[in-house]
């Protein structure tokens, strides 16, 4: 393995998080956001990224009511209406990364698409299913398992 940043390139050229590597030991904001490569467990992707996207929601709605850019009829104004636009690559590699730690490739993700099943699929593959244990070929156990 060849550490390139905050990842390891294993066999295979597969890149995979390293949580120490270039951090210090600090969570990585920025590969957890950004990145599509590696895995993320459940417990990481509900109480990092859940509870961060709803509050930062609801901050940019009131930051719409505070500038008087929020349009009730729609729902959203200026700023809500951006950070939505912000928000949908951080949603698509967190949900990536867990449907890693599930050993499914992240174009599943495209079955949040299909109304009702996407929404069911999600909270129950990617929220309630526990990942792989042990290695697969997305990268290391994020928990530290072994088969």
């Amino acid at each position: 393995m060849v550490v390139q940043g905050n990842c390891l390139r294993a066999k295979g050229g597969v890149m995979v998080q390293s949580t120490q590597a270039a951090t210090g030991g600090a969570f990585d904001w920025k590969w957890f956001l950004l990145s599509i490569e590696g895995r993320i467990p459940r417990s990481t992707y509900w109480l990092r990224f859940i509870p961060t996207a709803i509050a930062l929601g609801f901050v940019s709605v009131f930051v719409d009511m505070a500038l008087g850019t929020f349009n009730a009829e729609q729902g959203y104004g200026v700023i809500s209406g951006l950070f939505s636009l912000a928000a949908i690559w951080p949603s698509i590699a967190t949900g990536v990364k867990r449907l890693h730690d599930r050993n499914q490739t992240g174009w599943l993700y495209l079955i949040l698409l299909i109304p009702f099943i996407g929404g069911l699929f999600w909270l129950i593959n990617m929220g309630i299913l526990k990942g792989t244990t042990g290695a697969n070929k997305y990268g290391p156990d994020p928990l530290g398992g072994t088969n």
